[in-house]
């Protein structure tokens, strides 16, 4: 931010002015927005591996810092420059090492830090298509030493994580602090993105007008995820699992519920070892796709192998290769790094070993090491050639905002880049920088801790102009209103969403009515009988154990496993629980205000039934998810187009309150007749329909009305025949015509006016009534194999559940 005088510099200015004008108090609270703002985004934490790989991940928190890191025009023109060339370069070296292997004829790079680098793929030295890059995006952790300059720290050639983050903190930084970008000229993000995409489509096979281009992610559960989900929305692309594609006759498709979808483009951001079990032994990945990769079938960015250009010990012999393969001399500083497999460079660091920092030379995630100088001669007298050390350098530091002050920090600066329909590289103008957390003052590889991330600001020239990418090659596309065009996988996922949600809803219901009666204190006999009812209820949800909902309701055991049933680790809690477990795996599908209402409903229905005290907090909690559940379900309903989205996760609502109502009323009429108005009164309140009824009929509580209203009345979206036949109308959309669950769907829908009319033919309703639970429950079994038939069918091959585990048979 000051140059050697210690004046601001005039890049920095403008904004300082704004943050002036703004005031540092404001600015604080802006940064409690902008935290909160991610936290909507379910941004509040990240999973992060330790230094070490895979293994031992940490969540850590998730926090941009509000003030950016700003970048003049010219200084990014060098960086974009110097990081072009290394590019190139590193094209170069993966399409030698991978084909004639000139560089290790020559010796101008030592063979072993080639066959020996686990990242060197073997299986990807078969030719592909001339046409076909091997790297086409490429990153660089960058840090500005003590002289100024920018050195390379680190360079990501397998795929770069973070420009999804990036493109997240300048999204959410630009709605929550206008006033800076209107203080400055900030170049746009968006014509960089742009650009990818037209890339991507050019390098579709000839004759493909319009490719299918899906973005390779390892999974929701894997650390990268949330930012593979922001870059496929900033793309527009399929985001898919390994398990979402398949190899049939050598061309690569996504598993759709209308068949397959052939993929034209992949953009892999899963590792290259991890692509095909039948050419690598990670045992994961999409069987059959290095063949495709090699028939031109599918085209993958960036190629499997090219993490091998990352080793750290490749580093020293880049100048030479950079002669050698491009006649040029390398623009950009490197961190100084040696390949201890050189005898000379050995006796350099033996000479003065408190200056170097040993680590791996082929994994660049490793963290450096501090050798002491009495173990460094054993730890480099086995195999030295699998060492490489680096110079420590003191990174220079930016501004950040602590509390209401700006304070400097130290930085590590990423800048992405990729090559575009034409060939040539192009820098996002921009990047993602993160404060050190942890530092001694000098790094030499990859932080072992990050602070908070920071967007980063490239200043626009006045006398520049603004050249979009040219529009990508597409034919006219012809109007689509298609339903099945969703993985099978997320299908899964919306399905049991939607169950979770409604047995979250129908439990906390469920609950409410119970405590509200208990809270009443001595209670009439015929609430006594409502109350068993409810704790019946419960207990077939599996909300209570038989013994608790057996107890009496005038005792203490039922009010205390209530409590423990809305505890961490309890029955509700679980609930809780399944109702986020799916929501990140299908973030894509959903709207931004439907995600941060599910968000909503995760932090706060967690947080407020543990922190309730008394029956009377656990009504308001449960009274809290009710209206939760509801706001969802009216945001579905408006919010998302009638697509397979929608319709998976209405069927999985529809079927689950199918079952709950049949299993509610059907206990709630388990009356002798002569006091079968009680359970008619409990079965209206459980369907959330007494005000209708009164509405109604302004009379007293009979048989066939309320059963009616309940059962067969199809405006009433709380009757079980509303939900049985939108079930069958929802499996009429998805399936084909004449489809057999369709038809098994129609049939039972039409059972509860059946049961509505025996009952409206006896000769005695009440006693008709109270025999009615028998065939209730025998319809929420038939629900239930209907509801295993549809996951046999749609959705069961992806992963068996059961509620509260992560395998099992379906609930």
């Amino acid at each position: 931010m000051v140059d050697g005088q210690g004046r601001i510099r005039a890049c920095w200015r403008p904004l300082l002015g704004a943050f002036s004008a703004l005031g540092y108090s404001q600015l604080a609270e802006r940064a409690k927005r902008l935290d909160r703002a991610f936290e909507e985004e379910s941004v509040a934490t990240v999973l992060e591996p330790s230094a070490g790989g895979e293994r031992g991940k940490a969540r850590r928190p998730w926090r941009c810092d509000p003030v950016p890191l700003v970048l003049p025009a010219e200084e990014f023109a060098a960086i974009e420059a110097g990081l072009v060339q290394r590019a190139r370069l590193f094209a170069a070296i993966l399409d030698d090492i991978y084909g004639p292997q000139e560089l290790l004829k020559r010796g101008t790079v030592p063979a072993k830090l080639v066959f020996a680098n686990p990242h060197f793929l073997r299986p990807c030295s078969a030719p592909v298509p001339a046409a076909f890059p091997r790297l086409a995006f490429y990153g660089a952790d960058l840090l500005r030493g003590p002289d100024g300059a920018w050195r390379v720290l680190a360079d990501r050639c397998g795929g770069a994580n973070g420009i999804g983050f990036a493109a997240e903190n300048r999204a959410l930084l630009g709605r929550i602090l206008p006033e800076a970008f209107r203080s400055m000229q900030v170049r746009a993000l968006r014509p960089f993105f742009d650009a990818w995409l037209g890339a991507l489509h050019a390098i579709a096979r000839e004759g493909v007008d319009n490719p299918r281009i899906a973005l390779l992610s390892p999974g929701a559960r894997h650390e990268t995820w949330l930012e593979h989900l922001f870059l496929s929305r900033e793309l527009g692309l399929e985001l898919v699992e390994p398990g979402d594609l398949t190899v049939r006759g050598g061309e690569v498709f996504l598993k759709t519920l209308r068949g397959l979808r052939r993929v034209d483009v992949i953009l892999r951001r899963t590792k290259g070892e991890a692509c095909d079990p039948l050419e690598f032994q990670h045992g994961t990945g999409v069987a059959g796709l290095m063949g495709a990769l090699r028939t031109g079938a599918v085209r993958l960015v960036n190629s499997p192998g090219s993490m091998a250009a990352e080793a750290p010990g490749l580093a020293p012999f880049l100048p030479a290769a950079a002669a050698q393969l491009l006649h040029e001399t390398l623009a950009m500083p490197q961190v100084e790094t040696l390949w201890l497999g050189d005898a000379a460079s050995r006796q350099r660091v033996a000479a003065a070993p408190e200056a170097w920092r040993i680590r791996s030379a082929f994994d660049p995630g490793e963290a450096p090491l501090s050798v002491p100088p009495d173990r460094l001669a054993a730890r480099l007298a086995a195999e030295p050639w699998r060492c490489a050390a680096t110079a420590p350098v003191p990174p220079s530091a930016a501004p950040c905002l602590v509390g209401e002050r700006l304070a400097p920090a130290p930085v590590v600066l990423r800048v992405f880049l990729v090559r575009d329909a034409a060939g040539s590289w192009r820098a996002m103008p921009g990047g993602l920088a993160h404060v050190l957390a942890e530092s001694d003052g000098a790094i030499a590889g990859p932080p072992g801790q990050r602070g908070a991330a920071k967007d980063v600001w490239v200043l626009a020239e006045d006398t520049s102009d603004i050249v979009g990418p040219p529009p990508p090659r597409a034919a006219s596309l012809a109007i689509r209103r298609s339903s099945g065009e969703l993985p099978s996988r997320v299908a899964d996922e919306l399905y049991w969403l939607g169950r979770y949600l409604e047995r979250l809803e129908s439990s906390a219901r469920l609950m409410r009515a119970l405590l509200m009666r208990l809270l009443r204190g001595a209670a009439l006999p015929r609430e006594v009988a409502e109350m068993r009812a409810l704790a019946r209820c419960l207990q077939a949800a599996g909300i209570l154990d038989a013994q608790s909902a057996a107890s009496p309701p005038d005792g203490g055991l039922l009010p205390r496993a209530i409590a423990a049933a809305a505890a961490p680790g309890g029955a509700l809690q679980a609930l809780v629980d399944a109702v986020e477990r799916p929501q990140a795996a299908v973030r894509d599908r959903l709207t931004h205000d439907m995600w941060a209402a599910l968000a909503q409903l995760s932090q706060e229905g967690r947080g407020k039934l543990a922190a309730s005290v008394g029956l009377d907090g656990l009504a308001e909690a449960a009274t809290s998810m009710i209206r939760a559940c509801t706001n969802l379900s009216g945001l579905a309903a408006e919010n998302m187009v009638r697509g397979g989205a929608w319709m998976f996760l209405d069927l999985g609502r529809r079927i689950e309150r199918a079952q709950v109502t049949a299993r509610n009323v059907g206990q709630a009429l388990q009356e002798p007749p002569s006091r079968i108005e009680a359970g008619l009164r409990l079965a209206l309140e459980l369907c959330d329909s007494a005000l209708t009824y009164r509405a109604r009929y302004l009379a007293s509580v009979q048989p066939a009305p309320v059963l009616d209203l309940v059962l067969a009345d199809p405006s009433n979206p709380r009757a079980l025949g509303f939900q049985l036949n939108a079930v069958a109308e929802r499996l009429a959309e998805i399936g084909e015509v004449g489809d057999s669950l369709a038809a098994t769907a129609a049939v039972l829908a039409a059972r509860p006016q059946v049961l509505v009319d025996e009952v409206m033919m006896a000769p005695d309703r009440d006693a008709a009534a109270a025999g009615l639970p028998d065939a209730l429950f025998a319809l929420e079994d038939e629900i239930g194999a209907l509801s295993n038939a549809v996951a046999r069918r749609y959705v069961s091959h992806v992963r068996a559940r059961v509620l509260g585990e992560d395998e099992g048979e379906a609930a």
